[in-house]
C-alpha cells in the first residue's frame, strides 16, 4: 500500500533514523526542494548511508531526484543507484513535463540496472507540477512500464498558473476562501490519466502539521476524488493519512455485506440483488471487491 509517504531531507541523518521508525508505508529520502544547493553532495552521500545503514523493515523506499535536465538529476542517479539501488523500490521525478523527462531516467537506468546487475526494476513517480505536465498527463503516465504513480505537486503548480499565494507553506492551507475544492479538475484528470493505466496517484503534502482538522479534510477530499495516499512531512501526519486512505470499519461491513448477499443471488441464478431495499448488481460488487482488496 501506498497511502502514506514521508518525505525527508536527503542530508539530515537524524530524520532518517525517525523515519525508519514510523508507520509511514513508504519513505521518501529528497534531493531536490528541501536540500540547500550547497548540499546536493553531501545529501546523495548520506542518502546512500542511510539506505544500507538503517532497518527499514517493510517500508518501501523512495528517492526523489531533482529535476531532469537540470546540473544535479544524472548524478543523482549515478552516484546513488549503483550503492543501493537495490534497495530502492522507486524514484520520483519532479516537475515532469514532457514524456522525455520520463524517457532520460527510464534509459539511464536501464543502463544502469545491466551494468551493476540489480534484480530489482526501480519503479518511476513522475509528478506533475506545471500547466505542460498536466495537459501532457496521459502521455507521461504512459510514458514507461516503470511508472507505478503519478504524484501532484501542488506548490510548483500553484505558481506556475499564478494563482494566489494564500499560505506561508503553499501546500494546501488555507483553501476556505474557495467554493468547493480548488484543486479538483487537477487531481480528477490525473486520476483518470493513472487509472486508466493501472497507476496509483498520490496527493501533495499538506503544509501546516500542526492542523490535523485541515489534514484530514485534504485527505478526505482526495480520496473521495479517487487518490490513492498522500505525502506527509512530518511524522504526526501519518496516521491520519493512513486512516483516511485505509476502508473504515463501516466501509469493510458495507462490501462484506454486499459480497454475501450478492454470493446467494449468483446461487439463485439471479444477476441482482436486493440489500437494505437497494439493488446491487456487478458493478456494485466491483466497489465492495475495490474496498475489500485494499485490505491485503
Amino acid at each position: 500500500m501506498r497511502r502514506s509517504i514521508l518525505s525527508v531531507p536527503g542530508h539530515l541523518a537524524g530524520m532518517h533514523q525517525k523515519a525508519a521508525g514510523s508507520s509511514a508505508d513508504v519513505i521518501m529520502l529528497d534531493l531536490e526542494d528541501s536540500v540547500p544547493l550547497a548540499l546536493k553532495e553531501e545529501a546523495r552521500q548520506q542518502v546512500v548511508t542511510s539506505i544500507n545503514s538503517l532497518d527499514w523493515g517493510n517500508k518501501n523506499l523512495s528517492i526523489r531526484i531533482n529535476q531532469p535536465g537540470g546540473q544535479f538529476a544524472h548524478r543523482d542517479i549515478l552516484e546513488i543507484i549503483p550503492k543501493c539501488g537495490g534497495k530502492l523500490n522507486s524514484i520520483v521525478i519532479p516537475k515532469v513535463s514532457t514524456p522525455a523527462d520520463v524517457h532520460f531516467i527510464d534509459k539511464l537506468l536501464e543502463g544502469l540496472e545491466a551494468e551493476f546487475n540489480l534484480a530489482n526494476k526501480i519503479a518511476l513517480e513522475p509528478s506533475i507540477e506545471d500547466p505542460l505536465g498536466l495537459e501532457n498527463v496521459s502521455e507521461i503516465a504512459a510514458a514507461s512500464s516503470r511508472n507505478i504513480t503519478l504524484v501532484f505537486g501542488i506548490a510548483d503548480f500553484s505558481s506556475s498558473i499564478g494563482a494566489k499565494f494564500i499560505s506561508i507553506y503553499g501546500h494546501g492551507e488555507n483553501e476556505d476562501f474557495y467554493p468547493g475544492h480548488r484543486w479538483h479538475y487537477v487531481l480528477s484528470r490525473m486520476v483518470i490519466a493513472g487509472k486508466a493505466r493501472g497507476l496509483s496517484v498520490i496527493d501533495a503534502p499538506y503544509g501546516n502539521f500542526k492542523d490535523s482538522v485541515g489534514l484530514q479534510r485534504s485527505a478526505e477530499l482526495a480520496a473521495a476524488l479517487g487518490v490513492d495516499g498522500k505525502w506527509a512531512i512530518h511524522p504526526t501526519q501519518i496516521d491520519i493519512i493512513n486512516s483516511v486512505f485505509s476502508p473504515s470499519i463501516e466501509e469493510i461491513e458495507r462490501a462484506q455485506r454486499v459480497m454475501d448477499v450478492y454470493k446467494i443471488a449468483v446461487a439463485e441464478g439471479k444477476g441482482a440483488a436486493e440489500l437494505d431495499g437497494r439493488m446491487i448488481d456487478n458493478a456494485t460488487l466491483r466497489l465492495a471487491k475495490i474496498t475489500l482488496e485494499k485490505l491485503k
